[in-house]
């Protein structure tokens, strides 16, 4: 499967201008677009359209997209330089600015390479159970992933005691790996969000910003996520995107909304409303 496909993105008869419709497919188990397929959907559109691969790309959501609406994506190349290019993706629903992405694309010639991050020890993708996600979910984007938990507790051990703010998944895509993939993939900050926590919690993106990295053959790819911190009502981490043999792919960072799963219940006086369908991405019911 190629990504246009996995995304459902079609080209219009207008030079820069794309269809994104929004099916169950692309969506959280809430009901709402997943933000990583927002992400990779507006990626794929500025890679096409520059003919540029992405060096990096930042998503910001404003609103929510449910099925079975359409939106309409418009890329504009802002700057096109020798080497990179700096370009934007607006996707809108019935002219409503639902998500903005600003990106830059392009290569480089240069005689400099090294990766200095290091990949945590996990078991292998096989020896790894599968994740368990909550009950009650509508049809969504986890249907067309396979996803095991690395490092990480199910819906059944929560609430528990608070974690070290790491944890990790692996992740296998029904396409090749590219950058609209680890948009995807690096939209898992709300499940390590819950692990810390030791909470049935996770929350909806604010915003989503991939840094590419390299692009290598794997058929998993592991979120070894990393959460700095929750304060405000916010939370804030970091994924990075590892190839089975300890390649570097790149690196996803997130701001969320920080919530209660919706079949967790409200203490008395708490002002959070429980079963509001909240999500544009990253849910611990989204994925």
């Amino acid at each position: 499967m190629e990504a246009l496909e996995l995304f459902g993105l079609a080209a219009t008869d207008r030079p820069g201008r794309w269809r994104l419709p929004v099916v169950p497919e692309i969506c959280s188990g809430l009901g709402t677009l997943f933000g990583g397929a927002g992400l990779g959907a507006c990626i794929e559109a500025l890679e096409h359209d520059t003919g540029r691969p992405v060096v990096w790309a930042t998503g910001q959501f404003l609103s929510f997209a449910r099925p079975p609406s359409v939106l309409d994506v418009e890329v504009t190349e802002v700057v096109r330089g020798h080497h990179v290019s700096q370009a934007r993706a607006v996707a809108r629903l019935d002219g409503e600015e639902i998500l903005t992405v600003n990106a830059a694309l392009g290569t480089r010639p240069s005689p400099f390479e090294g990766s200095w991050s290091l990949r945590p020890e996990v078991p292998p993708p096989g020896d790894c159970p599968p994740r368990q996600l909550s009950h009650g979910l509508r049809p969504s984007i986890a249907d067309r992933l396979d996803v095991r938990v690395a490092n990480g507790r199910g819906p059944d051990d929560l609430p528990g005691p608070p974690g070290d703010g790491r944890s990790a998944l692996w992740v296998r895509l029904p396409v090749d790996v590219s950058a609209a993939g680890l948009a995807i993939v690096g939209d898992y900050v709300p499940f390590g969000i819950s692990q810390a926590l030791g909470q049935r919690a996770g929350g909806n993106s604010l915003d989503n910003t991939l840094r590419v990295a390299h692009r290598a053959p794997t058929e998993w790819i592991l979120a070894d996520i990393r959460v700095h911190a929750v304060a405000d009502g916010f939370g804030h981490g970091l994924v990075h995107l590892w190839s089975e043999d300890g390649v570097l792919l790149g690196s996803a960072s997130q701001s969320t909304i920080v919530r209660r799963w919706r079949d967790q219940p409200v203490p008395p006086g708490d002002g959070t409303t429980s079963g509001t369908d909240h999500g544009t991405a990253g849910e611990e019911d989204a994925a």
